[in-house]
């Protein structure tokens, strides 16, 4: 088992041992999203979300590139979050999040090295992959329809350390689903 199947192992263990000792706290506990922009961009993202208490959510985002990696450096995130909540309604409203990614990256680009003998230009393709964890914060609103379905829009960021494509990654985004 490596690291990161560990971290998402325990992240899982603490969401469900947590509502284990009061399940009846809240009806309807778990949230289901799409964040539309990504999907859009490139990188689609999936967040799974589990409503710790009236104002607490803990949850994991995941998202892994479809475009190329010369338009999309990221190729893979995943990235546990918890929110604190400060609306009225049971986790809803506006909040703050803290979040931990762990951050797949690859780049592929053309460099010169020179002439040749004649004169001609050489190029040489570079390629430089990393996998990096870094912490970061965002900031958003959620809604809640009487249906179920919630609304998400929240933007943010965060910093990887160690040597990586990029420095830090961003948290961006407009998702749309569903509260069961």
């Amino acid at each position: 088992m490596n690291g990161r199947s560990i971290i998402l192992a325990m992240l899982l263990f603490v969401c469900f041992r947590a509502t284990a000792q009061n399940p009846n706290r809240l009806v309807r506990m778990n949230e289901l999203r799409l964040n539309i922009p990504m999907t859009i961009a490139g990188l689609p993202e999936i967040n799974y979300e589990r409503l710790m208490d009236d104002n607490l959510g803990l949850g994991v985002s995941l998202a892994v590139a479809v475009d190329k990696p010369e338009n999309m450096p990221y190729r893979a995130l995943l990235m546990p979050f918890g929110r604190l909540y400060f609306g009225k309604k049971k986790g809803t409203g506006f909040y703050i999040e803290a979040n931990m990614a762990g951050v797949k990256q690859q780049d592929r680009y053309t460099d010169w090295i020179g002439l040749d003998s004649v004169g001609i230009p050489m190029y040489k393709t570079i390629e430089e992959r990393s996998f990096n964890l870094g912490f970061g914060a965002a900031i958003g609103v959620k809604l809640l329809a009487k249906n179920g379905y919630v609304g998400d829009l929240y933007a943010g960021g965060g910093r990887l350390f160690g040597n990586s494509v990029m420095n830090g990654y961003f948290r961006l985004g407009l998702a749309i689903g569903r509260r069961f």
